[in-house]
């Protein structure tokens, strides 16, 4: 299966169980993967017929600065059921760093993948 990606797109977000994570903004990286036939956009070279990565990564920075959480698990979660609505993906796998989140470690997160059935 083919697909197209977005690979470090930073955002910056209201997100922490903390009181001091919930005054300020944290930046956040997502990685996307995204499974999508290709025959038919390089075929036509037309962009309504691919996934739009500037349209999705401008979902994905609104997104965040929209909403706000206490867990990464909850915004990749919730963030993947929408855009998976919006742009008609039906197989995504998602992650997201939050860099700093651990000081001994480059970047923390999650990895989710999933698959309308």
């Amino acid at each position: 299966m083919d697909a197209v990606f977005i690979e470090g797109l930073q955002t910056q977000a209201v997100i922490g169980v903390y009181d001091w994570e919930k005054k300020i903004k944290q930046t956040l990286v997502f990685d996307l993967v995204m499974n999508h036939d290709n025959r038919l956009p390089a075929a036509t070279d037309d962009l309504e017929k691919t996934l739009d990565y500037e349209a999705i990564s401008n979902y994905i920075t609104a997104y965040c600065q929209e909403h706000v959480f206490e867990l990464i698990e909850t915004l990749a979660e919730r963030l993947l059921e929408s855009l998976m609505a919006k742009f008609s993906l039906t197989e995504v796998e998602l992650t997201l760093r939050k860099p700093g989140a651990v000081p001994a470690a480059s970047a923390v997160g999650v990895k989710i993948r999933r698959r309308l059935s």
